[in-house]
């Protein structure tokens, strides 16, 4: 009899069956999950190739075909740059860059990549966010220039899959210049464009990348010496090595300059300013040619070529003496004595003075309650144009100036191209300053003192010119007043049409004669005679600061006396001008030899390259001629 404890439907098969009713249940939700999973795995699939083959096909194909096809850039040659007699001053020559493919760029590769290849790090990384800001994600960047043979071989050994695949060589274009800062600052140098320029009209067309002429004639003419790049596609395999090429755009070349700078001259001009600041211009003045062209001291443009270093760059910039500063355009300074040939000029043409006035030099004059030195300590005694031309008596020209106006003084310098630029073929060139008395109310909105022209009638006060500035304006003077535009390019289109004025001939040929004595009679350019030909010119010493600032030693060499020169020659009919600056020089004198040795090596130059003479046929005696029948 079955217990009352124990349910009635109880059976032993029971529980088997709830057991198996369970674990059914448990199976079938699996099954279903699974099933949802397959359902969901396959709708993913065919949308994802719906978006593939039918929604957006070109675009995935363009991707895909960019894993194994790359474009390469084949860098287009830049134009030489030749001097005047055909001789190549600045060539390119063919050497490997490195680029990176940034498709494939890992960042923890870079650290190991910049220290195979000695690239800045700090540089690269910043590098490449400028490329990701600027150019397209499957643009390779180059990263390093003028690879050695061991660079070569380190990028020829790590670019595999396995290590660097980014890594790719380039064969590339690279600028070759002359060693030792020849020309620098006539010729510039190249680089990559800034993101500054490439925000301005001048650049606009360029991209990030793009190298471009950055100073000098580089510049100017950036457009005739650049090229047009070429291009090639390859296909690559999945190491990135070049398998084939499937079709190759030739780069065209840039256009070669020929300048009108003399690389005798050039050199010989270099060599004389060596270890020493300031400037040389050599000029024709009868076209306007510059035949040399100095700045000292320079930099070597061959470490812009490539992608200047942080640390070459910031040596440069920071230089005490600022290497970048082209002297010759940029270098605004008191003339000193040079300046006086003008204030006679100016001086005869106004009738304040003729030849024959004298004034007395004692030592110094006081004007307007102030007393104001001679060079001389001692005195030039009774002293007149010319001799207050070849002795630089400051008491002669001190009177003058007083008897002219600094706005009649003005007008002169103006006519001689003093404070405007000349319009050479160069960036960045300066004014300077001819002080009158609308230029101060301009600027520092007071009235001109007469005792203020005092100083500029000796080349010092408020007057500031360059180098060039006076080579122009001594050319224009010897020439009679026919101003030909300065231009480095030999070409007639760049001279354009000279600047005449009506000198007084009678006037030139007096202030000529002053300059012939300060070189050939005793003058203060005596030791610097050349025999056999007939050289003048004129020194000047300028005062860069106060002579409180000078005693003072503050500023050590920056405080010295300026010494400038200029010369020309022959006296009839000049051929060349040539001004020295040098600075911290102390006395005019010590800038002469400079322009001396230039002077004389255009000659000895001339005189080696002249033809032979023509040896003109002796008539024979008639019994001698009859004899010889």
């Amino acid at each position: 009899m079955p217990s009352k404890l124990i349910p009635t439907d109880y059976r032993e098969d029971a529980p088997v069956k709830n057991f198996l009713r369970d674990d059914t249940k448990f199976a079938s939700s699996k099954i279903a999950f699974f099933q949802y999973l397959t359902v969901a795995i396959f709708l993913f699939l065919v949308s994802g190739f719906w978006q593939l083959q039918v929604q957006n096909p070109d675009y995935y194909l363009d991707r895909a075909a960019r894993n194994r096809i790359r474009s390469q850039p084949i860098q287009a040659p830049r134009g030489k740059i030749l001097d005047r007699d055909g001789r190549v001053i600045v060539d390119s020559h063919s050497s490997f860059s490195l680029s990176l493919a940034r498709v494939n760029l890992k960042p923890e590769h870079l650290k190991s990549i910049c220290e195979g290849l000695d690239i800045d790090y700090p540089d690269l990384v910043e590098r490449l966010r400028r490329f990701d800001r600027t150019r397209a994600r499957y643009e390779s960047i180059i990263v390093k220039d003028e690879l050695t043979a061991g660079e070569i071989a380190f990028v020829e050994a790590h670019r595999g899959q396995d290590t660097f695949p980014e890594m790719e060589l380039i064969h590339a274009q690279r600028r070759l210049y002359p060693r030792g800062g020849l020309a620098a600052h006539v010729i510039g140098y190249t680089g990559e464009v800034s993101e500054q320029e490439l925000n301005t009209t001048e650049f606009a067309r360029f991209r990030q990348g793009d190298v471009i002429g950055k100073a000098g004639i580089e510049r100017q003419h950036n457009d005739t010496l650049m090229g047009v790049d070429g291009q090639r596609r390859v296909i690559v395999d999945n190491v990135g090595r070049v398998r084939k090429v499937i079709d190759k755009k030739e780069a065209s070349s840039g256009r070669s300059l020929t300048l009108t700078i003399d690389l005798d001259l050039q050199v010989v001009a270099e060599l004389a300013m060596e270890n020493r600041r300031g400037a040389v211009v050599a000029f024709d003045p009868r076209t306007g040619e510059v035949l040399a062209m100095v700045s000292r001291p320079a930099y070597d443009p061959n470490k812009f070529a490539g992608r200047i270093r942080s640390k070459d760059w910031m040596e440069i910039r920071n230089h005490p003496e600022n290497p970048l500063l082209n002297r010759s355009i940029q270098a605004q300074l008191a003339p000193g004595s040079t300046f006086k040939p003008f204030i006679a000029m100016a001086a005869l043409a106004a009738g304040v003075a003729d030849p024959s006035v004298t004034f007395h030099c004692g030592g110094g004059a006081s004007f307007y309650g102030r007393y104001f030195r001679c060079h001389s300590a001692k005195g030039h005694g009774s002293v007149d144009l010319h001799k207050g031309m070849i002795h630089s008596c400051d008491v002669y020209f001190y009177n003058l100036g007083n008897r002219l106006s600094i706005d009649k003084i003005a007008e002169w310098a103006e006519l001689a191209g003093f404070g405007k630029r000349t319009g050479i073929d160069l960036p960045g060139e300066a004014e300077g300053i001819v002080p009158s008395t609308r230029w101060k109310v301009r600027n520092f909105r007071q009235k001109w003192y007469a005792g203020e022209t005092i100083s500029v009638a000796i080349g010092q006060g408020a007057l500031t010119v360059t180098p060039l500035q006076m080579a122009h304006a001594v050319g224009g003077l010897i020439m009679g007043g026919v101003w030909h535009k300065p231009h480095l390019v030999r070409d007639p289109s760049h001279a354009g049409e000279p600047k005449r004025s009506d000198l007084d001939a009678s006037h030139v040929a007096r202030v000529l004669d002053g300059l012939y004595g300060v070189v050939n009679e005793g003058g203060t350019a005596a030791r610097s005679r050349i025999p056999g030909i007939e050289f003048c010119g004129k020194t000047g010493t300028a005062q860069p600061v106060s002579r409180e600032l000078q005693l003072s030693g503050k500023l050590g060499d920056k405080a010295k006396d300026n010494a400038w020169f200029f010369g020309f020659a022959p006296k009839q009919d000049p051929e060349i001008v040539v001004v020295a600056l040098y600075e911290a020089g102390e006395h005019g004198p010590e800038a002469a030899p400079i322009v001396r040795d230039v002077i004389k090596a255009y000659f000895d130059k001339k005189a080696r390259t002249a033809p032979p003479p023509v040896m003109a046929a002796i008539p024979m005696r008639e019994e001698v001629a009859q004899g010889a029948q």
